[in-house]
């Protein structure tokens, strides 16, 4: 009798574990359960041909570890992963290495990501963005890159603002050139970082803007006037505010106050735990509130890799410390970034005190939105069956499960 009572006990423990966290397929129609990231309940999410088709809440208790289920995190800056490098030219892109760098993204929640090229040569920046045009369209990828970012080669050249860009390729603003870029993208740039300041620069502000493409202000040192200006014209957000400056800066006029100031302007914010200070992320969280704020990652394709130095395609020594942190010594700045948008959806709470349900607003509903992919970014029906289920643990968010327009790409 007893041992008769410990099966069934163990039989109701397995079932209500599979209740909040759990997959099941009927009639084709696949059937994704977990903890609600903004509600806290229980929910049944039916998925059928790729879409979100109904969320249901169930009427059962919750466990202790709950597994979330929220939608997939969308990262608007992300220069490669996993030994993989968009950036430079001479780490032979391939479509495989672009396979490999959105899988590997994949098993960290990230299903949305904008393939992010920086300052280089119009000859590298074509090459690369030629290889990468075929990606947005690669069914094997299943529609996680809708687009990208070019940062730079037209922001400003002085040391500190530019960062860990070459100087050699810095250049001012050119309609032209760029136009010649984006047809090698297919046309399929989407976000362009560039210094308002620039010469030339307010003018290719308004063009981008005609054309849908989303300008953002970055490793730059405008004055008020003319940032008021560039988002008078279409300027829509801040690239990793608090970086790309010099390290000593005015503390009145600087690039800092005028873009938290303008209530039009979204910030992007690198939350590794590096790039900002916790007092930094908590005060411009607390300016812009989330409606405003984007999770960005800025993370390279050293990403995964052993600690220790590497040289650049131009030369430069780039150092991985042990504890995670990408630096520029020669400029005594910061190298992008190794960590994904992941650790930065659970240090923004620690820091901020913000709500899992925020934190993932920020991490993925703001930047489908600011880039019109409606499709995507909330667990809501009719919507793309991008779906992330995890756990949090002390403020570090572990991926159990990605699904990708209803597929699963990985389950821990």
């Amino acid at each position: 009798m007893i041992r008769h009572h410990f099966i069934h006990l163990f039989r109701v423990v397995l079932l209500i574990s599979f209740l909040f966290y759990g997959y099941t397929e009927v009639n084709g129609q696949q059937i994704i359960e977990g903890i609600h990231y903004h509600t806290g309940q229980p929910v049944q999410v039916k998925v059928n041909n790729g879409i979100i088709e109904e969320i249901t809440t169930l009427d059962k208790p919750v466990g202790k570890n709950p597994v979330y289920i929220a939608p997939g995190f969308f990262d608007n800056q992300v220069n490669g992963f996993a030994g993989v490098s968009f950036v430079f030219g001479d780490s032979d892109l391939t479509p495989e290495g672009i396979k490999k760098a959105t899988t590997e993204l994949w098993k960290k929640g990230v299903t949305t990501f904008l393939p992010t090229l920086t300052t280089n040569s119009v000859d590298v920046l074509t090459k690369n963005f030629e290889i990468l045009s075929a990606a947005v369209h690669e069914k094997q990828l299943k529609g996680s890159i809708p687009g990208f970012h070019l940062e730079g080669p037209y922001i400003n050249p002085e040391d500190g603002y530019r960062g860990a860009h070459p100087l050699a390729y810095v250049k001012l603003p050119d309609w032209e050139e760029f136009m010649k870029l984006n047809a090698a993208s297919g046309n399929n740039i989407i976000q362009v970082t560039l210094a308002p300041e620039m010469k030339g620069a307010l003018d290719f502000i308004t063009k981008c803007s005609r054309q849908g493409i989303v300008v953002a202000l970055g490793h730059h040192n405008a004055d008020t006037k003319t940032v008021t200006a560039a988002i008078d014209r279409g300027a829509k957000i801040a690239t990793h505010l608090g970086n790309g400056a010099a390290n000593m800066i005015n503390r009145h006029r600087n690039p800092f106050w005028s873009q938290l100031a303008d209530d039009r302007l979204h910030i992007s914010i690198i939350c590794d735990s590096f790039h900002l200070l916790p007092e930094e992320i908590k005060v411009f969280y607390q300016v812009k509130g989330v409606e405003k704020t984007i999770i960005t990652s800025d993370v390279t394709h050293y990403a995964a890799m052993e600690p220790g130095e590497y040289k650049t395609s131009t030369g430069e020594t780039i150092e991985l410390t042990k504890d995670g942190m990408l630096r520029y010594p020669a400029q005594n700045v910061l190298y992008g970034s190794a960590s994904p948008i992941t650790k930065g959806v659970g240090f923004v709470m620690k820091v901020t005190g913000c709500t899992l349900a925020e934190a993932v607003q920020m991490a993925s509903t703001n930047q489908a939105k600011l880039f019109n992919l409606n499709d995507r970014g909330i667990l809501e029906p009719g919507k793309r069956a991008d779906i992330v289920l995890f756990t949090v643990d002390n403020f570090q968010v572990n991926i159990q499960e990605t699904w990708v327009k209803g597929e699963r790409v990985f389950k821990n």
